[in-house]
């Protein structure tokens, strides 16, 4: 399974994929998955993440943010239309950030399978009165989540969700909430294999960086399904600040301006 290189690699790289000295895209070239690890407002991210694209063509392209039914009836002839393809993937809908920041990565390889990794809202709801291997169902062993993760894990994971919302989280709701972390990144392992066997890889992933880290992410759950594969994961950090996790290297990028999420709990 090897990157085919096509004459989209000779094109010029924008200023933010050529500002990095921390990843080299012919680093990316044989593995069988490339995770694109991204946070999901950052243009710039979304900007590296398409010259990455443009540059490897992938067979197949894994999204964190459509689901299967809509990523799998995606037709050239929409590839070709902005805005045609956003409102069909019902992107505004699902609360994803502007579409313009997105299109240019469908844009960069024409020739791409599309397939969509979202878990479903009333899926993820179930985690909460489920063990979640119940809910994930036919091979959860596979994806490893038949077992408890070590209680350092846990406990690390329970406080990052606890960051995350604020500390505004009942207690009591953590270690669900790390369940339904764990069923997202089985999710895309899923999806991959099922790319994978679909196109013969290569397979690039497109998804926030904490899907994405090698540590416990999407990669550790999809290793254990498929341990023969190369898995190659980029994360995406601001103003030198690196994601939290492991990555085979991180790029960085300016910080966008935001409103404090949390001055509604305050």
């Amino acid at each position: 399974m090897r990157y085919f290189i096509a004459i989209l690699a000779l094109i010029t790289m924008t200023p933010a994929a050529q500002a990095d000295g921390g990843f080299s895209v012919e680093d990316m070239r044989g593995a069988d998955v490339v995770f694109l690890g991204e946070v999901h407002d950052n243009p710039d991210h979304h900007m590296r993440q398409a010259d990455i694209v443009a540059q490897l063509q992938p067979r197949g392209i894994v999204w964190e943010m459509l689901t299967g039914v809509r990523a799998s009836a995606v037709t050239p002839e929409m590839l070709g239309a902005e805005a045609v393809l956003g409102p069909f993937l019902y992107w505004e809908e699902n609360g994803w950030p502007d579409f313009s920041m997105y299109y240019p990565i469908f844009a960069a390889a024409p020739d791409a399978q599309h397939f969509g990794a979202a878990l479903p809202r009333e899926e993820a709801r179930r985690v909460m009165g489920a063990p979640v291997a119940e809910v994930f169902g036919t091979n959860a062993a596979l994806f490893g989540l038949d077992r408890d993760l070590p209680e350092s894990q846990q406990q690390a994971r329970e406080s990052m969700q606890m960051s995350a919302h604020c500390d505004a989280l009942p207690e009591e709701v953590l270690a669900r909430m790390v369940d339904i972390q764990r069923l997202r990144d089985a999710r895309i392992a899923a999806v991959i294999r099922e790319a994978i066997v679909a196109t013969g890889g290569p397979v690039a992933v497109i998804t926030g960086n904490g899907h994405a880290r090698k540590d416990w992410g999407a990669p550790e759950a999809l290793s254990r399904a498929m341990p023969d594969l190369t898995i190659y994961a980029l994360g995406q950090g601001e103003d030198g600040r690196a994601p939290d996790g492991t990555f085979d290297a991180v790029a960085d990028a300016p910080a966008v301006e935001r409103d404090d999420p949390c001055a509604a709990f305050q």
